[in-house]
């Protein structure tokens, strides 16, 4: 062994980074190993030939508050600004612009329809209450189905008698979003095409469901559980992108006396069989520690990183059976101006959040079912930011940078591969763009398409799934990543799990590293038995 740590953790994405930090913050000597030569994982920002751009992910919702405060990360540089709008674009000049005015949101939507401005303000306030009613589970280590343990049993009782208690009117409309797709529900409570389609689009993304898929449901449900500066729903972009964020997690970790390796790939961790003693590296090098933690996707933490011979069947199964099923691309621009939306211009107030490009629930379903044949949708739905009406740092005076997610992009094409599909990827997001806001190709000085399979190449996310798992409900919870094995321990002692693939799940939260990191901690004072 060629050096020796109290911990370990694998992989440098900003769950690995949160929970190194707080491993360091505790006093253990910690060392967090990461592949590529910076951490970050899909939370990165890189140069785009003079410009900057968020890569992969590029927004903040989901980040705990605790972690902010616990990990002193304002000291480190945490600057989160407010995306203060969300554009939905739709037909024949009709338009949806909205922000953080409620007042301001329901004239807006009574423009194109008093009934749904009535009933948008109505479903809201529903969705916050059962939002904040989730919420005290959602930041804390599920219950272990499986165990047979006194204080899980205890802790479900818990759960079925807190639900048992909501409201009436909250209890039904969670029964809604777990037994009912996004159209549905939102058929349910509105007339207009473009009010349900901008909904909707939080049902879909980064998951290979329609909206009137059952999964849409929960999923949207999922994307509700995020705040920004305490408001539910809401998302902010953090200065330099998440790129940014994820180097403030990095300062807060050597700041608590935390190291760094990067150029680190990990080939295995080493283990007796019932114990680990550390891991080797690719380049034959091995370093000991008696606490290793996975911060990668299940399928990695538990069939390449450990000899799945090892495990339990029933876990391997279950691990192997996940669906990841990317389905998610990202086209990023460099502009020489913003884009024009007819009758609106090109104001920068238009474009300081999210940009919809989707205008109805059909529009969507048929996108998704150009996925389900293996085929990119020729008429994507996409999630936009021109990011640099954030933040001007991330553009040259005068140009603009447009990161767009693009749906649907499965991992697994019907035809020909994504080497050779993405560059006609790109052609198609741009044509889309152009028929909502005409003339944008003329704005295109540079871009570049990053599909699926460059995801999981790049950051390792299996089948580029950018959420280390769909967030359905049967891979939440206490099945996340598989039913007894959902409180991060695995069966090798000292050997954990932290990754996005783990409670509560994906986005930029650090809920994972965070409640792993407590577990470990606790288990590291009194042993869990």
């Amino acid at each position: 062994m060629s050096a020796s740590y109290d911990a370990i953790v694998i992989g440098g994405g900003h769950n690995g980074l949160v929970n190194a930090a707080y491993l360091a913050k505790a006093g253990l000597r910690t060392l967090l190993l990461e592949q590529r030569d910076v951490v970050g994982g899909a939370a990165i920002t890189e140069d785009f030939e003079g410009a900057r751009s968020t890569t992969f992910s590029y927004a903040l919702s989901h980040l705990r508050p605790e972690i902010v405060e616990e990990l002193n990360l304002v000291e480190h540089g945490l600057m989160v600004l407010q995306m203060v709008s969300t554009f939905q674009p739709g037909r024949n000049g009709e338009y949806l612009l909205l922000g953080p005015d409620a007042d301001a949101n329901h004239h807006e939507i009574a423009r194109i329809s008093p009934a749904d401005a009535e009933a948008a303000r109505l479903l809201d306030h529903r969705i916050q209450r059962l939002a904040n009613a989730l919420k005290p589970w959602f930041d804390r280590v599920p219950p272990n189905i499986r165990s047979g343990a006194p204080e899980d049993a205890a802790a479900l009782a818990e759960l079925e008698a807190y639900l048992a208690d909501l409201d009436p009117e909250v209890r039904t409309l969670l029964d809604q979003f777990r037994s009912c797709s996004a159209a549905e529900i939102l058929d349910s409570w509105f007339e207009h095409d473009l009010v349900k389609a901008l909904y909707a689009s939080s049902g879909i993304i980064g998951s290979l469901c329609g909206p009137r898929s059952k999964e849409s449901g929960i999923v949207w449900l999922f994307h509700k559980m995020g705040s920004w500066d305490g408001n539910l729903g809401e998302w902010g972009f953090h200065k330099d992108g998440n790129g940014g964020f994820t180097q403030v997690l990095a300062r807060a970790l050597e700041a608590f006396g935390g190291e760094i390796r990067t150029g680190a790939r990990v080939a295995e961790v080493l283990h007796d069989g019932t114990r680990t003693r550390g891991v080797r590296l690719d380049s034959g090098e091995e370093i000991a520690a008696g606490t290793v933690v996975s911060a990668l996707d299940p399928r990695a933490t538990f069939t390449r990183l450990i000899d799945p011979d090892v495990l339990p069947d029933d876990l391997v199964e279950h691990v192997r059976a996940m669906k990841f099923q990317g389905s998610a691309s990202k086209v990023n621009f460099v502009l020489n101006d913003l884009p024009t939306f007819p009758g609106l211009g090109n104001s920068p107030e238009l474009f300081r959040g999210f940009i919809n490009v989707g205008p109805s629930i059909d529009y969507l379903e048929e996108a998704f079912a150009e996925a389900l044949e293996g085929r990119f949708s020729r008429r994507p739905f996409i999630d936009a930011c021109i990011q640099s009406t954030i933040d001007p740092d991330m553009a040259p005076p005068g140009k603009h940078v447009m990161s767009c997610f693009v749906m649907y992009t499965p991992f697994h094409l019907a035809e020909g591969s994504w080497d050779e599909r993405a560059d006609a990827l790109g052609d198609t997001v741009e044509e889309t763009l152009e028929e909502f806001f005409p003339g944008f190709r003329s704005l295109v000085e540079r871009r570049k398409v990053v599909t699926p399979l460059h995801i999981e190449r790049t950051v390792g996310l299996a089948e580029g799934n950018i959420f280390a798992g769909e967030l359905f409900e049967s891979q939440l919870f206490t099945h996340r990543p598989a039913p007894g094995w959902n409180q991060y321990a695995t069966p090798i002692e000292g050997y954990w799990q932290c990754g996005s693939g783990t409670h509560p799940g994906g986005c930029v939260s650090g809920g994972p590293g965070r409640l792993a990191a407590q577990r470990i901690l606790g288990d590291l004072v009194a042993p869990i038995p």
